[in-house]
């Protein structure tokens, strides 16, 4: 068929799947939402297909509740909870896994119809599978975290919380780098995928910690340890903690250690942020470099607010949301760095 027929289209794709990152950013947002409302277990099945439709009738709504009232959650905590009040934390959850079905159908729908078109570039319909499987897996792990919750537990594993996070800030990631690629060659057709430096992977890396810490956080309620900064109950930091448990284990299970490491490990991100804008800039990408400080420089003074408020629901929200605009700053930071002059070849 001719070219003309179906021609390359990667703008028209990186505007797909900026879309896409839209919805990415909201469902984060949603799901926040959900863990600071204690809403994550309200839902004790998981009904991909059927699961779309709310209850709709008093009898539907009195057979969700009496699943809730089987669980440890509502046994040892919300006992007496009302029908009002369970309707409020349902509905977070039930629109955290809207979204995540909406999600899926935004990336499967037009990713089938470019690949009918033949529209997807060379060397990125694979990456597009690859990205489509991921939030497939996604949402197993979305299950797999809830499902930790449901028998013995009165709250979901805080690793399982992590794993799930992390996965949906790496797809996040993943589609940013995937969408200045793209815009990069709707620009230019010699345009090549820029590569990873040493640069970019080290501050990734660092970074990767402080959101696998800020998930600890956020599924221990480490937050609520304190409400002061910077010390912590009037210490900087608190070494009873190791007087009781192992080094390791205080790391990844204690509230305590965990929230210390969290605030104080942010400052390390924030040094190896400002090496990478600095080369971002260099780059000839000054708008990623005042992006990565605008992120950052906010990221730290919400959450120190969150800390001094107790986690008001408003300020913690607004945490999550920006941590995942971090990570998209910081990737356009990553790429600008590691983009190829046209004709480069090594």
């Amino acid at each position: 068929m001719s070219v003309f027929t179906h021609p390359i289209r990667p703008r028209a794709i990186a505007n797909w799947l900026t879309f896409v990152a839209a919805l990415i950013v909201l469902i984060v947002v949603v799901g926040g939402i959900t863990r600071l409302t204690e809403s994550g277990l309200s839902i004790t099945e998981w009904k991909l297909v059927t699961g779309i439709l709310p209850p709709l009738s008093d009898a539907a709504w009195q057979s969700e509740f009496t699943k809730y009232k089987q669980i440890p959650e509502y046994q040892q905590i919300n006992q007496g909870m009302s029908l009002a009040a369970f309707k409020f934390i349902y509905f977070w959850e039930y629109i955290h896994r809207l979204l995540a079905r909406l999600i899926g159908f935004a990336f499967a729908a037009p990713l089938v119809w470019f690949a009918w078109r033949r529209a997807i570039p060379p060397g990125y319909g694979w990456r597009l599978v690859g990205l489509l499987v991921l939030g497939g897996l996604q949402g197993v792990i979305g299950w797999w975290m809830v499902s930790s919750g449901l028998a013995e537990r009165t709250d979901v594993s805080h690793f399982r919380l992590a794993t799930h996070l992390l996965l949906a800030l790496f797809i996040l990631g993943a589609l940013t780098w995937t969408i200045l690629d793209l815009r990069g060659l709707a620009r230019d057709a010699g345009s090549r995928p820029a590569r990873l430096s040493v640069l970019s992977f080290t501050t990734a890396l660092i970074l990767f910690v402080q959101l696998l810490f800020g998930a600890f956080t956020a599924g221990l309620n480490a937050g609520l340890v304190t409400n002061e900064w910077p010390l912590m109950n009037g210490k900087f930091f608190a070494s009873e903690v190791l007087a009781v448990r192992p080094f390791f284990d205080a790391v990844v299970n204690d509230p305590a250690m965990i929230h210390w490491i969290h605030r104080w490990w942010a400052w390390v991100t924030v040094a190896a942020l400002i090496l990478l804008a600095r080369r971002a800039r260099a780059a000839g990408s000054r708008a990623a470099s005042v992006a990565i400080h605008c992120a950052f420089g906010v990221q730290i003074l919400l959450g120190i607010a969150t800390v001094m408020s107790g986690v008001e629901l408003v300020l913690g929200v607004l945490h999550q949301l920006v941590g995942a605009l971090l990570v998209i700053a910081t990737v356009w930071g990553m790429h600008a760095v590691g983009q190829r002059p046209r004709g480069f070849r090594g």
